[in-house]
């Protein structure tokens, strides 16, 4: 099977480890993991990371991400989401005093740099503990703020639910690290209200666009050829880092883990962006280096030549 990563469309119901777990007996690899985990109750982008591109997940983690998210107004629950117990509940002629306007204006409040501080139930560790598990045993953990930024935020579409609490879509593109459960429940105390979040799906993870996203169904009646087609390759999902293709002395340093000299790699890359793909002359990731602070070599992010 191909190293590279493959974008699946991560259904309801099912967590980003369950998709994870799945994929490795379809796919029949050993080493697999996610860039990035969705909550189960979630849909969307997720980004598998098969075989030895494992080892660039870091480049995606903290990349950009696109949401459409579904907000109701007038109650608060424990994990800021529909999976958690109601703990506030607004009296409904308060609700009724909130229109799309004011909706509006808060939520452009939330565009920028800001800090926030993540859900109680999240994935974040205290003590080597995941935050999740603390609080479903009735340890509330709240970590320090952390910055996020906001590259953009639009409210749509106020309507009522059957339920009777009055529900909004949001459109987001945020850096990685943002939790829109937090951002949906801050947006509720800002309107004075309270809000969950009941609904989400992400539509971008970094480059990648739900629209080139691969349903889980599917994937399970393919064959591994047609599979192993739709893996983008390792140098093509790190197109972002600027590249060098080497000749046989430099591919015969990465081999033996030799040293790349700084001026060799800044004459063929012209740039001094802290990561730098070096390729062979098929395209085929040899290496991801970064220059040593000494300013006189490079040293190997990770290396794939062998």
């Amino acid at each position: 099977m191909k190293d590279g990563i493959l974008v699946v469309n991560k259904p309801e119901g099912l967590s980003s480890a369950g998709v994870v777990g799945r994929l490795k007996r379809i796919l029949g690899v050993k080493k697999i993991g996610h860039t990035g985990t969705l909550d189960p109750f979630a849909t969307g982008v997720l980004l598998i990371a098969v075989q030895k591109a494992t080892r660039i997940s870091r480049f995606f983690l903290d990349g950009s991400k696109t949401y459409h998210a579904r907000i109701t107004l007038g109650a608060e629950t424990d994990t800021y989401d529909c999976t958690g117990k109601v703990t506030a509940q607004v009296d409904p002629s308060l609700l009724a005093e909130i229109n799309f306007d004011t909706i509006q204006q808060v939520v452009s409040g939330f565009f920028g740099a800001q800090e926030q501080v993540a859900p109680a139930y999240s994935a974040l560790k205290h003590k080597g503990q995941p935050l999740y598990k603390l609080a479903r045993q009735g340890k509330m953990i709240q970590k320090p703020p952390r910055p996020v930024e906001i590259y953009k935020i639009r409210a749509e579409k106020l309507e009522q639910t059957s339920g009777g609490l009055p529900v909004f879509d949001l459109d987001v593109a945020c850096s990685g690290g943002t939790y829109i459960r937090s951002l949906a429940y801050d947006i509720g105390r800002r309107l004075g209200c309270g809000a969950h979040l009941s609904g989400l799906c992400r539509t971008r993870s970094s480059h990648f666009r739900i629209e080139d996203a691969i349903d889980l169904p599917c994937l399970e009646t393919m064959e591994r050829s047609d599979i192993n087609s739709r893996i983008v390759s390792m140098s093509d999902c790190l197109y972002f880092l600027p590249v060098i293709e080497a000749d046989d002395e430099m591919a015969g340093k990465i081999k033996f883990g030799q040293k790349l000299s700084f001026d060799q790699v800044r004459s063929e890359s012209g740039d001094s962006a802290p990561y730098i793909r070096v390729v062979d002359v098929n395209g085929t990731l040899l290496a991801v280096v970064q220059p040593e602070t000494s300013g006189r070599s490079y040293k190997y992010c990770c290396v794939f030549s062998s």
